[in-house]
């Protein structure tokens, strides 16, 4: 599975369980650390936690086991590490605090296939009011 194609698969599953404000980008230079970065909000430690469930079980559907997962106790920041492709969870306090997408200046954003951009930006729209 390319690296693209997985950052995908954990998109369409974190929007399956309602994560909003989802972003894939690309940044050169974090290429030494993973190819894609997905960064997703929950509106709750528990939703976060379902939402980093639900990647779990649809990655490893697909053959693919987490590396390491980290702030799944406290689920305020939870990070997925996939080797290419490192998926950030924010509760969503913790995601405006740090605004880690705004960090990365050579950051570009990886247009998503048709359907999930779609979806992603409903969820974008419902959060937002």
């Amino acid at each position: 599975m390319t690296a693209l194609k997985k950052a995908i698969a954990a998109a369409e599953a974190a929007l399956e369980k309602k994560a909003y404000d989802l972003v894939v980008l690309e940044a050169e230079h974090l290429k030494s650390v993973a190819d894609y970065f997905l960064v997703a909000t929950g509106r709750s430690d528990v939703q976060v936690q379902a939402i980093a469930r639900g990647i779990e079980e649809a990655m490893g559907k697909a053959g693919q086991r987490a590396l390491a997962v980290e702030g799944m106790h406290h689920a305020h920041w939870v990070v997925l590490d996939y080797d290419d492709v490192v998926i950030h969870l924010f509760y969503e306090p913790a995601r405006e605090f740090y605004r880690l997408e705004t960090n990365w200046i050579d950051a570009h954003e990886v247009r998503l296939p048709e359907q999930i951009r779609k979806q992603a930006e409903g969820l974008r729209i419902r959060a937002s009011g």
